[in-house]
């Protein structure tokens, strides 16, 4: 007996057995599936999302370090820019004032200095009094717009005012649209019209799957959370086409319903997970990616992948069983063209496609090799614009923009501190340096100022001996016995302020209104500069620089500022955060990513296509014509001088790897299998024209889903990932359809030659 032909009928009778008892019971399917929807339902609305990109940066990097401090020590209070154009200074002022008395307004900054007007525009440079997650700072960003709104304005804000919203709008139009558009490319391939109604049933279940188990990994990123559903469609329906084609065909051989649908699973078991490899393995290598918003991506959408299989596997035979009748009456001829006269085009003009192919692709090399990326979301160029977008545009082309760095240091040395903001204050392109040493409570009077017991009592209108009591309360708490001892011993002013407002808050100590009143005065600002700038083991000093986020002279100042904090502190002890050290950071790890990624995924796929096809050539063939497809796909990138952000790259090549090398499986599998019965030039025309519906079928839904993407959706990375899924899908479709047939046939010796036979073993009963 035949190894390979046990193995293979040992595989035959399991995915049978398995098909009958997923028919068998479809009723208790149909109840676990409407259990888990339910779930997947209340789940959904659960799942967090991120929309910093820097939260992905490997936990070493210094800017993800710079951001846990800042997380677990400081309060960021919300700011905005409001610039008005064609107003006069005093219209700029009136409009100042009014933001201003907004109630959660604590500072309005305008004046008539070219910082703040120029040429009839001016900029008014708005701070709140609560945190930028703190739902009044949306609305009182509503109110502020209320008051300019008879102005032409426009407003950017360290805050996504409404961006969940705007996307979540957007993407509903996306999706709208791209179910008329799959659902009539569906119509047109499909073999009955009712088939396409169990499509979408089976789609919806498994989209709602995947975005309830979501709630399984805690958070996810905005790109993930916008494009996981749609790429989900894209990368996954073509598993429902095959299985409902081979159902139509097993009808056709005569048996009766139940044995057609069981047989159709038990075959489309194996082909559907033999594809799907190839995708999930794509997204498998996004996953080892240093910079996590590859596992993010990657997790979701395999994880989207399985559902969808999932789904076809145990909800489509029963859904199928229900309306075998319907199926009939809808079952309609086929609407796609006969292409076999262009298989025999291709195997009658000389291999030209294949020579076209190599005389592109050196250039296409060179130029994907040469594309210039982004790290920053202000450097990214739109494909379609926002009104967020174009405000930040219009505020930085008007006036300089605006590039805050952090610098994070030891707590507690004010003077160190004020060294370090006095030297950073003189550099070049630096607008201004805050940090607690730096404000002032009166002219020349900083908050970080010693005093002593008799002087904070006279500040404060209180007796010598009660604030003497007060100070010792204070040394008390700090464990510092000894110094207090000392006639010379003070307390930085803001120091024993927030000491004072503690145990005021506590009801530890009692003052008269008057002394009540002289706090109240000062703590308001007191207290935002100590929930800003000073934390539990750092402080934090806040650089303005008007150098762009990923210019060179903003890296250069990045290390002058690091240069002067090392005066001070040690430098192991000194932490610069900010868009600056993002980009950089973001830029060093896609140095490394990107190399793996492509790496991986290549390699992932070329060893399922061996166990596939046992062929080294073959695999060698298909990988090489899909890896052609993304060096042409990001050529464009470089000839059309777009900047998109450097996610684009890693995620669409791996996406267009994994998904698109289907294509070229089918094609491939339809020319092995005919080759066995006619010569190689005959049997590849066959097989483009049998392998065409497929391809046609996928590679449109895929490219109309990210084109979609990619003029629907504002966001500047979604956008430019769905354009290169979309690209990249119609290139591989073109690519399969006319340079893999002649290349194949080429090499048709080459690929026998390097195939692997198992030698047959005759076993003796």
């Amino acid at each position: 007996m035949n190894a390979k032909n046990k193995n293979g009928g040992a595989l035959e009778r399991f995915t049978t057995a398995l098909a009958s008892y997923i028919i068998k019971y479809r009723f208790i399917i149909f109840a676990l599936f409407a259990a888990a929807a339910v779930y997947c339902a209340l789940s959904a609305g659960k799942v967090r999302v991120n929309n910093e990109l820097t939260a992905f940066l490997p936990p070493e990097s210094e800017t993800r370090r710079g951001i846990s401090v800042m997380s677990d020590e400081f309060i960021t209070y919300a700011s905005a820019s409001v610039m008005l154009e064609d107003v006069t200074a005093d219209e700029a002022k009136s409009a100042a004032d009014g933001i201003a008395s907004l109630a959660h307004v604590a500072e309005a900054d305008f004046d008539e200095t070219p910082a703040h007007y120029r040429g009839g525009s001016a900029l008014i440079n708005v701070s709140f009094d609560c945190a930028e997650t703190n739902a009044a700072v949306s609305e009182t960003m509503d109110e502020i717009k209320q008051i300019v709104g008879k102005y032409k304005y426009y407003t950017s804000s360290s805050f996504l005012h409404n961006y969940g919203k705007q996307l979540a709008d957007e993407m509903i139009v996306v999706m709208l649209i791209a179910v008329i558009v799959i659902l009539a490319v569906l119509l047109f391939t499909s073999r009955s019209y009712f088939e396409v109604i169990i499509f979408g049933i089976a789609f919806v279940f498994a989209a709602l799957l995947n975005l309830g188990t979501n709630y399984w990994l805690g958070e996810i990123s905005t790109i993930t959370n916008t494009v996981a559903v749609i790429l989900q469609l894209a990368l996954a329906i073509d598993y429902a086409i095959i299985f409902a084609h081979r159902y139509q065909d097993e009808l056709l051989k005569g048996g009766g319903e139940r044995e057609a649908l069981t047989s159709s699973l038990a075959k489309s078991m194996v082909e559907i997970s033999s594809s799907s490899l190839t995708t999930i393995s794509g997204l498998a290598a996004l996953t080892l990616m240093q910079f996590r918003l590859g596992y993010d991506l990657g997790t979701v959408l395999a994880k989207g992948i399985v559902c969808s299989m999932l789904t076809v596997f145990l909800l489509m035979p029963g859904l199928i069983s229900l309306f075998p009748r319907i199926l009939k009456k809808t079952a309609h001829r086929k609407l796609l063209p006969n292409i076999e006269k262009w298989g025999g085009i291709l195997m009658n003009s000389k291999y030209a496609f294949v020579i076209l192919f190599a005389l592109l692709l050196p250039f296409a090399v060179y130029f994907s090799q040469n594309a210039v990326y982004a790290f920053s979301d202000q450097s990214v160029s739109e494909i379609v614009t926002s009104e967020r977008r174009t405000a930040l545009h219009k505020i930085n082309d008007t006036f300089s923009p605006n590039t805050s760095i952090a610098v994070i240091v030891p707590k507690g040395d004010y003077k160190k501190e004020k060294n370090v903001l006095d030297s950073v204050s003189s550099l070049e392109g630096v607008k201004s340096a805050l940090g607690i040493a730096s404000i002032e409570y009166a002219p020349g009077k900083p908050i970080t100022e010693e005093y002593g017991s008799a002087e904070f009592g006279g500040m404060l209108g209180i007796s010598e001996e009660y604030s003497s009591l007060l100070f010792a309360s204070y040394a008390t708490s700090k464990g510092d016995y000894s110094s207090f001892a000392s006639p010379d011993y003070k307390v930085p002013l803001v120091d024993m302020a927030s000491y004072l407002f503690g145990i005021i808050d506590e009801g530890l100590v009692n003052l008269t209104p008057e002394q009540r009143a002289v706090l109240a005065e000062v703590r308001p600002q007191l207290q935002r500069a100590t929930d800003q700038l000073c934390g539990t083991a750092h402080d934090r000093l806040i650089v303005s620089s008007s150098y762009a986020v990923e210019s060179a002279e903003a890296s250069a100042l990045v290390e002058s500022i690091r240069a002067a904090a090392a005066k001070e502190y040690p430098a192991e002890e000194i932490i610069i955060a900010g868009d600056v050290t993002s980009a950089r950071d973001l830029r060093n790890s896609y140095k490394s990513d990107s190399v793996l990624i492509r790496i991986l995924t290549i390699a992932f796929v070329f060893i399922i296509l061996m166990f596939t096809f046992r062929s080294f050539a073959g695999a060698a063939i298909l990988v090489f014509v899909i890896q052609g497809s993304i060096w042409i796909n990001f050529s464009f990138t470089y000839l059309f001088g777009s900047r998109p952000s450097f996610v684009t790259d890693m995620i669409v090549s791996a996406i267009q790897m994994g998904a698109t090398i289907d294509y070229a499986i089918v094609l491939f599998s339809r020319y092995k299998a005919l080759r066995e019965k006619y010569e190689k030039k005959r049997a590849m025309s066959l097989a483009v024209n049998e392998s065409f519906p497929t391809v046609i079928t996928s590679g449109a839904i895929m490219a109309a889903a990210g084109l979609l993407i990619a003029f629907r959706i504002s966001d500047v990375y979604v956008g430019h990932i769905g354009l290169a899924v979309g690209r990249g899908a119609i290139i591989s479709v073109i690519l399969v359809l006319t340079v893999l047939p002649q290349l194949l046939v080429l090499l048709d010796k080459a690929i026998e030659k390097t195939t692997i036979r198992f030698k047959r073993r005759e076993k003796t009963e």
